[in-house]
């Protein structure tokens, strides 16, 4: 059987990678070829997870084509969001838990999609509906997954799914998720050491909004002074970013872990300014918009931005 890529989308976070080392083993195991690999290297909160489990960092891949002619999403499926050429490759599985958005495919494949806080809960599943065991650095990645994708949990995102999946995953890999969550979190809020260029690229996303070029960045931080004082330099960094790539919109994210609230930095023209204003009901002051209780891009940010650019 011709080997097939499996990874999760660019800028990659815990999710997309572990759950792309998870569900690449589960296919293995299921008699499939394939090999993890990554769309960009991992961030500090991942690779603390790598480490913690033993993994060593997929390999970076820039175009799947010249080595595969089919690949395996996971936690992604919109075509910005993946491998440079997807195009000209076959789509055989996707494994997601987002919206579904510009994604088609020429030819039938397996697609499966649930409004779960991570895909690691759905790869958790399949695992037991398949009868393959999960071996306990694989239970680790995951565990890690979920942790990062829901915050240990306190992510609007979070549903019975992932709260029945964590704790037992953990138990596999034999950690206090509480406490080994806690740590991994904070092993990704470490902005000191980075300049704003590399911040706002870290965990960042493109999305098609009614037409307009929407890029998404986050960051997660304990500290919000500490980020807030390099706002001037978070702001021109988006601009040189949406002018050299297009992006009609830029809005940075800049979470809070500890109590769960953000802070919204967004560069783009008046109108679109006005369109953000609109999604989230209150005004920009001076490009900066306090969003206390908003953690989740995929469920608190993206939708009503989607709804704000199509009315």
């Amino acid at each position: 059987m011709e080997k097939e890529f499996v990874f999760g989308h660019q800028n990659p976070d815990t999710d997309a990678i572990g759950t792309a080392i998870a569900y690449s083993y589960l296919q293995n195991k299921l008699g499939y070829n394939t090999e993890a690999v990554a769309l960009g290297e991992p961030n500090d909160e991942t690779a603390y997870a790598l480490k913690a489990f033993g993994f060593k960092a997929p390999r970076v891949i820039t175009k799947a084509g010249s080595e595969v002619k089919a690949v395996m999403l996971v936690d992604h499926n919109e075509p910005q969001q993946s491998v440079a050429d997807i195009a000209d490759v076959k789509v055989t599985h996707v494994v997601d838990h987002h919206r579904i958005m510009n994604f088609n495919t020429s030819n039938p494949l397996y697609y499966r999609a649930e409004p779960v806080g991570c895909t690691s809960t759905i790869v958790w599943k399949m695992f037991h509906e398949n009868n393959v065991s999960i071996p306990s650095n694989i239970a680790g990645i995951m565990a890690s997954a979920i942790i990062s994708d829901t915050l240990l949990l306190k992510s609007p995102t979070t549903t019975p799914d992932d709260h029945e999946s964590l704790p037992a995953l953990a138990k596999l890999a034999g950690i206090d998720y509480q406490s080994y969550g806690l740590d991994m979190l904070k092993a990704g809020t470490n902005i000191a050491a980075k300049s704003e260029t590399e911040l706002i690229d870290v965990d960042a996303k493109s999305f098609s909004l009614n037409g307009k070029n929407v890029r998404v960045a986050q960051i997660n931080v304990v500290d919000l002074a500490e980020a807030m004082a390099r706002k001037e330099a978070f702001l021109a960094a988006m601009k040189t970013a949406a002018t050299a790539s297009h992006y009609d919109m830029f809005m940075l994210l800049i979470t809070n872990i500890l109590d769960s609230d953000s802070r919204a930095l967004v560069v783009g023209s008046d109108e679109d300014k006005a369109v953000f204003e609109k999604a989230f009901g209150q005004k920009l002051q001076a490009s900066e918009m306090a969003l206390p209780g908003v953690v989740s891009r995929k469920k608190q940010v993206v939708p009503p931005l989607t709804q704000a650019f199509e009315a």
